[in-house]
């Protein structure tokens, strides 16, 4: 269950620093209002870890001292601390040393059990951030640096967890999906299931279909001295960074080669930094990068799965330029800027468990209709139509509507069979109100902030058999299906749904992130 200590703290948004006395130090005198984490956002995810290392009693101690900004750490101060846990965004824990107030320090790249040297570079409330300078005494039980496959890991942002196994990533990830129900979904601990083990996905490294490099533009100084013939414009100017965020700063990390995106991708990368490098004077404002690994042409009959050498692949770049993927026999095309899950690999295991999900073996009949909330261009609705006689999706975007529509009859659907509409997915069910309740499952994979309460009043009215919600933020999914359950036993005149299932889905190896599906039952 929830903290206490988080209940409370979250019947506010803005905490009021007491005003200092006319004694107060200057310091003191600076003190502002200080905003407290967006609800459910990362922030906040790191603010419940933070209590949990801490315990209720020495948080709300702080709370009410008026303590908790008060860091005993020094602005690039270096301190060597123990790890204690990781935090749901991956990063280390530790307790501050025993000479010091209550405090955590967060830092990157650790693992609990190590020794590990940092340097502070920001204080937060109860918690400080750090660089990771040194692992003192590694965990070899978990730590196996050799694993890494990429030169920039422990610099980079990308990634987190490229020294542990995989095996060992994956356990992280469900406790992610365990802890985010105890903190999010004010359900009583009786009524969430175990949750089941992660799913892998196929390929852990050359996996990502989707990289989204940048560069800033030539600074003014720089600018002057090429104009002026001072600086050779052939060779690559060392301010230029062409790459990925660099860990803790704002600034970017050149990068030549990402191992966990496709071979097509990182092929392509190459070429397209020389090509920067050699107009890199042309750019007035800096640049983010597009590269989209992508079927060159449709096959002539999509009816066989082709074989890989039938099968090229190339990187499209352009924003607007058709994106092609299959997955299984199915089809999709979509804008290069759409959204479209990035491990193509586990989206067959994705799909199967959704369906499995609806149709479970232990029933001899199953919904004949699908509602797919927030269908993009048609990904659940496509896979799973085989195995329903009628298929609504909705989708605010009106361009994904179409692209979903246009999938439908690449894959020769039955005319009919499938109707994609574009509309607030809070109106949903006024579009579907001629499907019969007991005979309909409803998706919904909405984005990071999840489903909202008008979503959520008009789904209890409907009552469908079950539903399926997919997330890529766990969290806000925890407080979402909190508030269907909630919600369904308050107005359902007996009926409720039940969390029959909770399973996390490894989108993303090598980083913390973890996809989740929960499986409602109307009983």
């Amino acid at each position: 269950m929830e903290s206490d200590v988080a209940k409370e703290d979250t019947n506010h948004s803005v905490l009021v620093v007491p005003g200092p006395s006319k004694k107060a130090s200057k310091s003191a005198k600076r003190k502002q209002k200080r905003v407290l984490p967006e609800p459910y956002s990362s922030e906040d995810v790191l603010w419940r870890d933070i209590i949990a290392l801490l315990g209720d009693d020495t948080v709300r101690h702080a709370l009410q001292h008026g303590t908790e900004w008060d860091s005993p750490f020094d602005f690039r101060e270096e301190v060597e601390v123990e790890v204690s846990a990781l935090s749901s965004n991956g990063d280390a824990l530790a307790h501050s040393p025993a000479s010091s107030a209550p405090w955590v320090i967060v830092a990157p790249f650790a693992l609990p059990g190590e020794r590990i040297r940092v340097r502070v570079y920001r204080s937060s409330r109860l918690h400080s951030f750090a660089d990771l300078l040194e692992v003192v005494s590694p965990n070899l039980d978990l730590r196996d640096d050799s694993r890494a496959k990429c030169r920039y890991f422990g610099q980079c942002s990308g990634c987190q967890y490229q020294m542990l196994s995989y095996d060992t990533q994956l356990g992280i990830k469900r406790n992610v999906v365990i802890k985010a129900y105890e903190n999010f979904s004010n359900l009583p601990k009786e009524t969430i299931p175990d949750v089941l083990p992660t799913i892998a996905s196929p390929l852990q490294y050359g996996y990502r279909t989707k990289i989204t490099p940048h560069f800033e533009a030539p600074p003014k100084k720089a600018r002057k001295e090429a104009e002026s013939g001072s600086a050779n414009s052939t060779d690559k100017p060392g301010w230029l960074k062409i790459g990925f965020n660099e860990i803790g700063k704002r600034t970017v990390l050149d990068i030549e080669e990402c191992p966990i995106a496709t071979p097509v991708l990182n092929a392509a990368l190459g070429p397209i930094r020389e090509d920067i490098i050699k107009n890199i004077w042309s750019y007035k404002k800096g640049v983010s990068l597009l590269l989209r690994d992508s079927i060159e042409h449709l096959p002539s009959d999509i009816s066989s799965i082709p074989g890989p050498e039938d099968e090229k692949h190339v990187c499209i770049t352009n924003h607007k330029a058709t994106v092609r993927e299959r997955v299984d026999s199915t089809y999709f095309e979509f804008p290069g800027h759409s959204f479209f899950q990035n491990n193509n690999s586990v989206l067959v295991p994705l799909t199967s468990y959704v369906k499995d999900a609806i149709f479970p073996s232990s029933k001899s009949s199953g919904p004949t209709h699908l509602v797919d909330a927030y269908c993009g261009s048609g990904l659940f609705s496509l896979m799973l139509a085989p195995h329903f006689d009628t298929v609504a999706g909705i989708e605010l975007s009106a361009e994904s509507i179409k692209s979903a529509t246009a999938n439908a009859i690449i894959n020769r659907l039955p005319q009919g069979k499938c109707s994609f509409l574009a509309g607030d997915a809070a109106n949903i069910f006024s579009t579907v109100s001629h499907f019969p309740p007991d005979k309909t499952a409803l998706i919904i994979d909405p984005p990071r902030k999840g489903s909202d309460e008008p979503f959520i009043e008009q789904l209890v009215r409907f009552a469908c058999s079950t539903v399926v919600y997919v997330s890529c933020n766990v969290h806000t999914q925890a407080r979402d299906v909190g508030m269907i359950i909630e919600r369904m036993e308050r107005e359902g005149s007996g009926r409720k749904y039940v969390l029959e299932s909770l399973r996390g889905f490894d989108l993303f190896p090598q980083t913390a992130h973890v996809e989740s599906v929960a499986v409602l039952r109307l009983v």
